[in-house]
């Protein structure tokens, strides 16, 4: 059932000079241009109770064409909002992958799309490659292959391997700009596929800028306080990239003890993008870190109920982690630090 406000404003609708839209372009007739909004989009209204929003049901993006119809027929103060789609993006050693690194992606998608501003569409974990030169980072693909089983139960967090097999460390910028590109060639792709009417949405984006800005999914780093605050150590971070990646958005899950707000509010680049830097505080207290899961593994204790129960099995089958293993890369220069510093090779 349409809300109160559709039915306000459908007869303003008929009223107004939209027949002369192409509305082909989009798959609809004229007949149907009062009921266009269908999948994303909502109308926050002074009409609704208590603050609540009034769901409208939207076609395609058409939604922007009538922000201003659908503002002046509710209230003059209401405003216009949809949802936007996000993927969200994990880079990291993974080594090995625990409960908590499943967690942050449940509990950043609870966040954003209780602001009702964004949709969760897709998770990404993205493993690092062997050229990071942590110390005690055992090999790509024993990482992958945990991270595939850890996610193995999820309908919408998957693992990609393209960073894991890349030669070289690559920044985790490069990694967040590779996705990005790809996610915009899958969406050229799904437009292309209908040609008949491709020009004409086209030519509909082009004169209302808004529908092609909300067609493309935003691309978020998800990470915990600690990457977050990595950003200020010397030598770690380009500052292009901390630049580049927090223009994305950011989506970083808090730990006890830690204090992000201040870090934000110390650090100017991260000031400036701060509307899009969404800080998120996990209130059941949950310290698990791969480095403890580790240490437990060589001195042979339970972790069971840490990582998820495939992984235990995996790490016992290929036996991982063990005193000889944590000690791999002890004497070498961390990728980073190697490569932004004078510590690497000429």
């Amino acid at each position: 059932m349409l809300c109160q406000c559709l039915v306000n404003v459908m007869p303003m609708l008929c009223q107004c000079d939209l027949m002369n839209v192409p509305w082909d372009g989009f798959g609809l007739t004229p007949a149907f241009a009062p009921v266009f909004l269908y999948k994303r989009a909502f109308l926050k209204c002074p009409l609704s109770k208590r603050g609540r929003r009034c769901f409208v049901p939207e076609e395609r993006d058409c939604i922007f064409i009538f922000s201003s119809v659908f503002a002046s027929a509710c209230c003059s103060q209401s405003s216009l909002e949809y949802e936007m789609e996000v993927v969200l993006i994990a880079c990291g050693s993974f080594n090995p992958i625990t409960n908590m690194h499943l967690r942050m992606f449940e509990l950043a998608r609870d966040h954003l799309e209780d602001t009702e501003k964004y949709r969760v569409v897709r998770g990404i974990i993205s493993p690092v490659g062997d050229g990071y030169r942590k110390k005690g980072l055992i090999e790509a693909r024993h990482r992958v292959e945990m991270a595939r089983l850890a996610t193995k139960t999820s309908d919408w967090i998957e693992v990609d391997t393209w960073e894991s097999l890349q030669p070289d460390w690559v920044e985790t910028a490069k990694v967040v700009r590779h996705h990005f590109e790809e996610l915009k060639a899958a969406q050229r792709d799904e437009d292309e596929d209908d040609t008949v009417s491709y020009g004409k949405k086209r030519r509909m984006e082009e004169e209302y800028p808004s529908i092609n800005e909300a067609k493309h999914p935003k691309l978020f780093l998800l990470c915990g306080a600690d990457v977050l605050e990595s950003f200020g150590i010397p030598n770690l971070w380009k500052p292009e990239d901390v630049e580049e990646l927090v223009g994305h958005g950011v989506v970083c899950i808090t730990r006890g003890g830690s204090d992000p707000e201040k870090f934000v509010h110390q650090s100017d680049v991260l000031w400036r993008h701060r509307r899009g830097i969404h800080l998120v505080r996990e209130w059941v207290t949950n310290e698990i870190s791969a480095t403890h899961v580790r240490r437990s593994l060589r001195r042979g204790r339970s972790v069971r109920y840490l990582l998820p129960d495939a992984v235990v099995t995996y790490v016992k089958e290929e036996r991982l982690y063990s005193a000889q293993s944590e000690q791999k890369n002890a004497d070498v220069v961390l990728a980073p630090l190697a490569r932004y510093t004078d510590a690497g090779p000429s």
